[in-house]
């Protein structure tokens, strides 16, 4: 009896070592980049996409009038277009995902780093501009998810920003964005939110430490920093030239400006303001397109993106159905939203936009 007792505990605790042993080399194993596979969202999605497409089609000859829709429309046209893309293999972008970033790495790369990159890209079947778009998108992530461990460490950062360890140097120490940083380290220095604010937005106002460190805050960090006004601008150019394209075509269509006027005037907010919404069928490549938004971006298959995209393309789809993004420079073959219809930029004339920044 005692015998078999004996047994029966050294089989249970091989048992128990071999389990632990087999979990600890799966949490050792690397972690899968992207997210789920698309042709398993597009399977589990199906009858939703089947729905989505149909309230596309009858949004014309809906009881109740979508959003938008003037009051006295022209009989809508049908259009088809056959939209060539070129989407970017889940393993080249893997490849680029691990050489564009670097531990402290937020601002705006120099010459000799963006070269270095240049010259890996020739390798993959990646350009330059998506690489370093891809490197936006990861950098967007690692600050999001990252935000409660900084939280954690607020009064450490606080008190070695007190013995005058830069918030540059911090950022490169600790991995954290330099202007997070500082708004962070401002309010552990009992700095309200108000006047962290007001103060971000006026930099002369600040105290003569504060305000070289915000300088230099600023200047090295691409993903927190105040000043977004010059991506805005190449936005809205990009924005615009899609339009014109469409219109050319001649199709019928509203631009996102007029409808944010019309329904902050109607509704004292903009409620649904795609970039393109369409007054005519529309049908590209089999799929039909009710609404299209531009992204002056790489449609990137990381995890924040994707969800943060899937929200604002859901109001969207909610109001009219189906529809488009335009990524201005490509998309990741495995990136998937239902409802959406991915595109690149490859049929327009973009001679109009300066090239991208680092």
């Amino acid at each position: 009896m005692s015998e078999g007792t004996g047994n029966d505990s050294r089989k249970s605790k091989s048992n128990r070592n071999r389990k632990h042993n087999s979990n600890r080399n799966h949490n050792n194993s690397p972690k899968r980049y992207g997210t789920t596979a698309k042709k398993v969202l597009m399977e589990k999605n199906l009858k939703q996409i089947e729905e989505m497409n149909r309230k596309a089609e009858n949004r014309f000859t809906a009881k109740q009038k979508p959003l938008a829709f003037p009051d006295n429309m022209e009989e809508a046209k049908h259009f088809s277009f056959n939209w060539i893309v070129s989407p970017v293999a889940l393993k080249e972008e893997a490849i680029m995902a691990n050489e564009v970033i670097r531990k402290g790495e937020f601002g705006w790369l120099d010459d000799e780093r963006v070269e270095e990159i240049a010259q890996i890209v020739k390798k993959h079947e990646m350009s330059l501009d998506q690489a370093l778009s891809l490197r936006s998108a990861l950098l967007q992530q690692k600050t999001v998810y990252g935000h409660g461990r900084l939280q954690s460490r607020s009064k450490a950062l606080a008190r070695l920003y007190k013995e005058g360890v830069s918030i540059v140097d911090l950022s490169k120490r600790f991995d954290f964005p330099p202007m997070n940083i500082f708004r962070i380290v401002l309010g552990e220095l009992k700095w309200s939110k108000s006047k962290i604010k007001e103060c971000l937005r006026t930099p002369s106002k600040l105290p003569k430490r504060e305000r070289k460190e915000f300088e230099e805050a600023e200047a090295a960090d691409r993903v927190s920093n105040v000043d977004q006004s010059e991506v805005q601008v190449k936005a809205d150019k990009f924005e615009d030239i899609l339009s014109d394209w469409f219109e050319d075509q001649g199709v019928k269509l509203r631009r996102q400006p007029e409808m944010v006027r019309e329904q902050s005037a109607q509704h004292g907010r903009p409620v649904a303001t795609p970039d393109i919404l369409f007054l005519d069928h529309v049908e590209i490549n089999g799929n039909p397109v009710a609404w299209i938004d531009a992204k002056h971006f790489y449609g990137a298959d990381v995890k924040f993106q994707r969800k943060k995209m899937a929200a604002q393309m859901t109001r969207y789809i909610n109001e009219w159905g189906s529809g488009a993004v335009v990524y201005r420079h490509g998309f990741s073959a495995n990136l998937f939203m239902p409802g959406c219809t991915l595109l690149d930029a490859s049929p327009l004339d973009l001679s109009g936009l300066s090239p991208e920044g680092s």
